[in-house]
């Protein structure tokens, strides 16, 4: 992608490489964008750090995924701008700067696939390949007013990407609208191994809905009416029995141990500058104990088998993110403020591995508002099939 194509600044500013693709195939005729954390030939990959920028050399082979979607007749049109070291949710990288949120565009984009959400929806690509480990797609498609999924874990290979999180780690795409959603992820996904059951049982997350302010859920009530036309009334549960906090801590230290171990080595060998609020992070994940993250395993495996008895046949409606995209202005202390409250919902797919679609149904104050649906292990196509039911259904 040339700079003065660029308007979304969405792009890592690399020279322009030839990526061949198929001629003719399911995705031909569409465009699409991957986030610096996957290897292209003929590319480097930085991971959102100028460090590894400088250790990774021109890349010779292409990540699986994205040979995939080469291969499908999608054409590549450049790598885009990811948080630092893929360790933030702000969508504000420190070194390379800050893609333009196309929904709302005196706003943050959310990270750390802010890149490949400011590419689709500023419409430099038709889609565009982000990963989510905390939240790092569904945060940008509930910030920019996009279709995003964060897959079953190990659904879609993560071979040849910069891992933040391995048991965490998963690779979802962006689309503006429900048809291409689809089309994508009939490549992307495959078909499930667990489809949906022909009427699934309809969950409503009751404790996840009272973390909002009123104004949210005033907000997403129209959305919520919108989606249980579609799918029926349902049932409203409460999904953290064991309570927000325990989840939230569990994930946070299961993955700020497995961040330390992935770049660990690297930050203490180089001592790279690192941008506000991640150089906190992998500070905090530096002191993770040996007993927090063991017993942070021990309550991961007690709610991924509730969780997952709970969603057996069942798609739960759910909030993507607390509120709209906060302003650019905002302080750092004031975007940690409300990451640390976004990992409160985002945790129930982190922890329990189950795949999450955010719908763009709903606004506020002019800015995108997404609204969720999660569903068994594998069921991940047809969760997508019934985003786009719904989105298609006002």
């Amino acid at each position: 992608m040339l700079l003065d194509r660029d308007p979304a600044r969405a792009f890592m500013p690399y020279p322009a490489v030839p990526v061949s693709h198929a001629p003719a195939g399911p995705l031909s005729g569409l465009t699409f964008a991957a986030k610096d954390l996957f290897d292209v030939a003929g590319y480097p990959t930085s991971a959102g750090s100028p460090h590894m920028l400088a250790l990774s050399g021109i890349k010779t082979r292409t990540a699986p995924t994205v040979q995939k979607l080469l291969d499908a007749g999608a054409r590549l049109v450049g790598k885009t701008i990811t948080d630092e070291l893929a360790f933030s949710m702000s969508g504000k990288n420190a070194h390379f700067g800050t893609p333009v949120n196309g929904g709302a565009p005196d706003r943050i984009p959310g990270g750390s696939s802010s890149g490949s959400a400011a590419a689709v929806s500023n419409g430099s690509c038709a889609f565009a390949l982000g990963t989510d480990t905390g939240g790092s797609v569904r945060a940008p498609a509930n910030h920019c007013g996009l279709f995003g999924i964060r897959p079953t874990h190990a659904r879609v290979s993560l071979e040849l990407c910069h891992d933040l999180a391995p048991s965490f780690d998963t690779c979802g795409y962006f689309t503006r609208d429900g048809a291409t959603f689809e089309q994508v992820g009939a490549v992307l996904l495959g078909e499930d191994e667990t489809p949906l059951p022909q009427k699934p049982r309809v969950l409503l997350a009751r404790d996840a809905l009272g973390l909002l302010h009123r104004e949210v859920r005033e907000a997403l009530a129209p959305a919520l009416r919108q989606t249980e036309a579609v799918l029926g009334e349902p049932q409203e549960v409460d999904v953290a029995t064991e309570g927000f906090t325990a989840l939230y801590w569990a994930m946070r230290y299961i993955q700020s141990r497995e961040a330390w171990s992935v770049d660990g080595p690297m930050i203490e060998r180089y001592k790279p500058p690192l941008g506000p609020g991640v150089a906190d992070r992998f500070e905090f994940s530096r002191a993770v104990t040996d007993n927090q993250f063991t017993e942070a395993q021990v309550i991961r495996a007690a709610f991924r088998k509730r969780f997952g008895a709970l969603l057996d046949g069942a798609v739960l409606i759910l909030p993507t993110m607390p509120d709209i995209a906060p302003l650019l202005t905002e302080s750092d202390e004031s975007l940690n403020d409300y990451r640390n409250n976004a990992l409160n919902l985002l945790c129930l797919s982190v922890l329990s591995g189950l795949p999450q679609v955010s719908i763009p149904l709903a606004s506020r104050s002019g800015a995108p508002l997404g609204l969720s649906l999660m569903g068994p292990a594998g069921s991940d196509l047809g969760l997508v099939r019934l985003a786009r039911q719904i989105a298609e259904s006002a």
